[in-house]
């Protein structure tokens, strides 16, 4: 998809070679197919505003961050609920279809389905087009 993937935590590089080799190759063959960064001391989390300073990690985030560096899309979960990887995928396909056309995606947007094109005509009719 064109895409770099980071993972990131306040854990130690050592702690991310084992979790690494003692679960995540075990899920998925030969590992996660990203760097897993450490954050030691939550400088980065701090800056995205999901370091806990209280319990010294970072809260589980992910952020769709575009070639210019601005983020497009966050989601912060606390750790009792997993995250959908068919959700991130989706808003990436949705972020790079409106970087590509300058159209507009509705809510829940596959590829394929309707979009939308911004402008004076589109006020008061996007329930013509858009059918949820």
């Amino acid at each position: 998809m064109g895409v770099e993937v980071l993972a990131m935590s306040t854990d130690s590089r050592f702690v991310h070679k084992m979790w690494q080799e003692q679960e995540l190759s075990k899920m998925v063959e030969g590992g996660v197919p990203f760097p897993m960064l450490s954050d030691a001391g939550g400088k980065i989390g701090a800056i995205y505003g999901i370091y806990d300073d209280a319990a010294g990690v970072d809260i589980r985030g992910r952020f769709i961050i575009d070639p210019d560096f601005v983020i497009r899309a966050m989601e912060v979960l606390t750790p009792e609920v997993g995250r959908n990887p068919d959700e991130l995928v989706r808003q990436v396909k949705a972020y790079q279809h409106v970087a590509a056309t300058g159209e507009v995606t509705p809510s829940g947007w596959q590829p394929g389905e309707v979009t939308l094109t911004p402008g004076p005509d589109l006020v008061g009719r996007v329930w013509e087009i858009w059918k949820p």
